[in-house]
C-alpha cells in the first residue's frame, strides 16, 4: 500500500496545495436557503462534494456539524467520506480526539480502521493529554495507510496559553509537539505520514519546521482573517508539504455548484502565487 504520505504529494501534485472545509454550519444552510435539519445537512454536502470533491486535493469534513444530528447526521457524513474519496479527493475528517488508554484505541479505529463505515484518510488528533497518548492513533493509521495531523499551533486567539509554555526542557509546547512529529516521520520519503497543525494566522512564531518531513495543514485561510499571503511567514523553513485550507470563504459562494467551484480554484490561484512547496 502507499502510505498517506505518498498519497498526498501525489495528490497535491496533480490537484494543487488545497483543503477546502466542508462546514455545514446552521448560519451557512440558513445562507443556503436549506432547512437546519439532516435533510438540509445532506443537501449540503451533496452539493459540497458534486462541486469540489472532483477537482480539490483535500476535502476536511468537520464531524461537530454532524454529530449535532445524532445518528442520522453521522450517516451524512459517512456517505460524504465515501462519496468524496469515490470522486478521488482525499479525506480529512476533522475530530480533534485524544484520549488515553482503551478509549484513545476505541477511537483509532472508528477512524483509522478501513473496516469502518467512519474511515477516513487522515484525522486531526490533540495531543495536550501527552503525545505518547497518541500512540493508538499513529500505530492504527500506519498500519492502514492513513494520515494523522497533530495539533500544534492552532489558529484560535486562546491557543498559546497552553502551546507557547515553556516545557521542561525550555522548548514551547508547541514546538515539543513539531519535535515528537519529526521524530515520528524521520526517514520516511518522500515524505512522512504524520502532520501538525498550524494555524495561517499564528503570523512568525519562530518555531521550527525544518526537520518536520511531512505535511503541515494550515486552516484560519478567509472567514479567520489570514489569506495566502500570510502563509510564507507560518510555514518559513517548513521540510514537508503545505496544506493550505480554506472554509467559510470558499462555502459562502454555495450552493450554486459553478460559484463553489471557482471560489474553490481562487483559492488554490492565491495559494499557488504564495506557497512554495517542497519534498514534491
Amino acid at each position: 500500500m502507499e502510505t498517506f504520505g505518498e498519497r498526498l504529494v501525489e495528490a497535491v501534485r496533480r490537484r494543487g496545495p488545497l483543503c477546502v472545509g466542508i462546514d455545514p454550519h446552521p448560519g451557512l444552510l440558513t445562507e443556503w436557503e436549506l432547512p437546519d435539519s439532516v435533510d438540509g445537512l445532506a443537501a449540503f454536502c451533496a452539493i459540497s462534494v458534486e462541486a469540489l470533491a472532483g477537482t480539490v486535493a483535500v476535502l476536511k469534513p468537520q464531524s461537530a456539524f454532524f454529530e449535532r444530528f445524532g445518528s442520522a447526521g453521522i450517516a451524512v457524513l459517512e456517505s460524504t467520506i465515501r462519496q468524496s474519496r469515490e470522486a478521488g479527493a482525499m479525506v480529512l475528517l476533522d475530530v480533534k480526539r485524544g484520549d488515553i488508554g482503551s478509549t484513545g484505541e476505541a477511537y483509532a479505529d472508528a477512524y483509522l480502521d478501513p473496516g469502518s463505515p467512519l474511515f477516513a484518510d487522515a484525522v486531526t488528533v490533540s495531543p495536550y493529554v501527552g503525545f505518547g497518548a497518541l500512540a493508538p492513533f499513529l500505530a492504527r493509521a500506519a498500519a492502514s495507510a492513513a494520515g494523522v495531523f497533530v495539533l500544534a499551533l492552532t489558529s484560535n486567539p486562546e491557543g498559546p496559553e497552553v502551546q507557547h509554555a515553556r516545557a521542561a526542557g525550555g522548548e514551547t509546547v508547541a514546538q515539543s509537539v513539531i519535535d515528537h512529529v519529526a521524530a515520528v516521520n524521520a526517514g520516511a520519503a518522500p515524505i512522512g505520514s504524520v502532520g501538525v497543525v498550524v494555524g495561517a494566522t499564528t503570523g512568525p512564531t519562530g518555531h521550527d519546521l525544518s526537520r518536520l518531513n511531512g505535511p503541515v495543514l494550515a486552516p484560519g485561510l478567509g472567514a479567520q482573517g489570514a489569506t495566502a499571503a500570510d502563509l510564507p511567514a507560518v510555514l518559513a523553513g517548513l521540510n514537508g508539504v503545505a496544506l493550505p485550507s480554506y472554509s467559510r470563504s470558499v462555502l459562502r459562494r454555495g450552493p450554486d455548484v459553478g460559484a463553489l467551484r471557482a471560489a474553490a480554484e481562487d483559492a488554490l490561484e492565491e495559494c499557488r502565487r504564495t506557497v512554495s512547496m517542497t519534498k514534491m
